[in-house]
């Protein structure tokens, strides 16, 4: 609408002289969006963006559409037609309007009473619909357009290691290998687009988003653990890789996204002619290269050729060019050093350059867990430099902001920001296990409690109580391109009443599950990361606490390994006896056994006899 209706004399001529039209940025005020998203879904049935709401001086609306088309046409009403109509039917009758405004405000505002606990058993039916939407040939749920939903992946994981059902691991790898092999991932930068037209991954929208780089990350970290399949660890450094050359501040905060298109053509940047290919790697290497990732003369999107691997077998290449699958490996992986160099002479897509606190924290816990389970310091430290930027950057005499760009931080968090802050500091403690991030996390906390924490019907509000009032109040819970404000929330007060032994942390957990119950027991795949947190209540309390001895290197060691392993349903404390009895009083009196690492395992608080022996506690685990 952008280039066919706002762009237009016509209607700005109508617009200028009739409303006040006031253009918002979605990510910038998730509230504004949320809010008026809903009232769109409720008069019309859908949402989606382009969202166009008309609102009365008092922010009440009375209209909303998605997409209009200037003119009217094929019986959908022209945004001319409707913006006429509306100016004529305010004109005539503004009291009707007032009176429609009111109903619907009314409508939305009222609160089911009708709560009850979450039943176990959602659990089964949220896998269960994930079994049913499953593609068993390409992976991914539901059909085309296909969205990655790593958050569904990471709740499949979890499912797993409760229950030990392999057709969840299975939907897992099955979806990550396809994700991997197709055009949605970009095999010569790095990185991932936001989603594919197709069912195959074959086709992208070829806009990259901070944040799928950020749980995409998570997840195929996490299936490594589990599977332990080394392609899983490559893709992670890729996106390590790009997202630090095209995403990353000088400061080291993130930048949102790309577009998908240079020169006002979507994946021109991205695409490749064989020629094109054979002039740049010279005969051998391009005929390789062309042969590998499906590069033809036909082409496989418009005329041009999306790399991809969907129906290519490194290891047949191999032998008909009878060369090992390592040395094949390295002579592509030159081949797409040598194209990455070159693509970077083509005009890019533009770059998103505002930083947002929520995806920023997104991205620090991706890098944080990488780095925890890699062993890779790089990552870590890249992780310090994000929340340090957040820390020095987004954060306004003590107030943390949402949006920062070009010098400027706006905004007052959101549930989100708070949420998935506390979550990032949990990584970060998990990777290091100092105990700074685990005070933070617990201030964060505390503070989202305190300004977003509905007391009457439980949950947390989308926006801070001490912010401007809007016509509603939203509580976000559907986990949708990003897990919701509430999910994250439930998840990071379970981890921390956990890790440092204070309930009333977990009551709250339990009772925004009540409060949200409703909601989720008629779709609960759509609540996927709620659920994840939910299956921590569901699957046993577990609390490993390691306190360091004389041996240094036994200490270190120790971790090293705990680091290695998947166990979702563990939280940890790890350090010297003082600094645990500051971080969680209820450990008073724990002690080292003859000054050695010493290790505590407890279920649901009670702890079983303490061992020096650490694949003793492994073996319990």
């Amino acid at each position: 609408m952008a280039h066919e209706s706002f762009e237009d004399g016509q209607i700005a001529e109508i617009l200028n002289n009739n409303y006040v039209s006031i253009k918002v940025d979605r990510e910038e005020r998730p509230d504004i969006d949320s809010i008026y998203m809903t009232v769109c879904q409720a008069l019309t049935g859908q949402g989606g963006w382009p969202l166009n709401v008309f609102l009365t001086s008092d922010q009440k609306p009375f209209y909303a559409g998605t997409y209009f088309p200037k003119e009217s046409m094929y019986g959908r009403p022209g945004f001319k037609d409707v913006l006429l109509s509306l100016k004529e039917q305010y004109d005539a009758d503004p009291e009707k309007i007032a009176g429609i405004c009111s109903q619907i405000v009314t409508s939305l505002s009222e609160k089911s009473q009708n709560q009850t606990a979450l039943p176990k058993e959602i659990l089964e039916k949220c896998f269960q619909q994930l079994t049913q939407t499953f593609d068993p040939k390409y992976g991914g749920f539901g059909q085309e357009p296909k969205f990655p939903s790593p958050h569904q992946l990471l709740y499949l994981l979890r499912y797993h290691r409760m229950t030990s059902d392999d057709e969840a691991l299975q939907m897992v790898i099955k979806t990550l290998d396809g994700i991997a092999n197709g055009g949605i991932h970009d095999h010569i930068g790095g990185g991932f687009a936001r989603y594919s037209v197709d069912e195959k991954w074959l086709v992208p929208h070829f806009e990259k988003m901070l944040y799928d780089q950020a749980l995409l990350a998570m997840a195929y970290t996490e299936a490594y653990q589990v599977v332990g399949n080394p392609r899983y660890k490559t893709i992670v450094k890729d996106i390590y890789t790009y997202v630090s050359r095209e995403l990353q501040d000088v400061d080291g905060g993130f930048y949102c996204a790309e577009d998908a298109d240079s020169e006002g053509v979507e994946g021109k940047y991205y695409v490749w002619e064989p020629a094109e290919v054979m002039g740049i790697l010279g005969d051998d290497l391009g005929e390789l290269f062309c042969e590998a990732y499906d590069i033809t003369a036909h082409g496989n999107f418009e005329g041009f050729n999306i790399p991809n691997l969907i129906d290519s077998s490194l290891l047949e290449l191999a032998k008909k060019k009878k060369i090992s699958l390592d040395k094949l490996k390295l002579q592509l992986e030159d081949a797409r050093s040598i194209l990455l160099g070159e693509r970077n002479r083509r005009i890019h897509p533009h770059k998103d350059d505002k930083s947002l606190a929520s995806w920023n924290a997104l991205m620090i816990g991706a890098l944080a867990k990488a780095g925890k389970v890699f062993n890779n310091d790089e990552m870590i430290h890249a992780a310090k430099r994000a929340l340090n930027f957040i820390d020095e950057k987004m954060t306004v005499k003590g107030m943390l902001k949402a949006r920062y760009r070009e010098g400027e931080a706006k905004f007052d968090a959101y549930l989100d920001d708070y949420a998935f802050l506390s979550w990032a500091c949990d990584e970060l403690y998990e990777a290091t296990y100092e105990s700074k991030y685990l005070n933070k996390m617990q201030q964060l906390i505390d503070i989202m409690l305190a300004d977003f924490w509905d007391e009457d019907g439980h949950g947390f509000y989308l926006y801070s109580k001490n912010a401007a009032e809007l016509i509603l109040k939203p509580k976000d819970v559907f986990d949708g391109a990003i897990p919701s404000g509430n999910s994250a929330a439930a998840y990071v007060l379970l981890k921390l009443a956990r890790r440092i032994g204070e309930s009333d942390y977990e009551a709250k957990a339990n009772k925004l599950f009540t409060a949200f119950s409703n909601s989720v027991s008629g779709y609960p795949m759509g609540y996927s990361f709620l659920l994840s947190a939910y299956l921590l209540t569901q699957s046993g309390s577990k609390e490993l606490i390691i306190l360091k001895g004389d041996n240094v290197e036994q200490f270190t060691e120790s971790l090293s390994a705990l680091k290695e392993h998947y166990l979702p349903e563990v939280v940890s404390l790890a350090g010297e006896q003082g600094e645990m009895d500051e971080l969680a009083p209820n450990l008073a009196g724990y002690k080292t056994i003859n000054d050695e690492t010493t290790y505590y395992l407890c279920r649901n608080f009670q702890c079983e006899q303490p061992t020096i022996y650490f694949q003793e506690v492994m073996d319990r685990l």
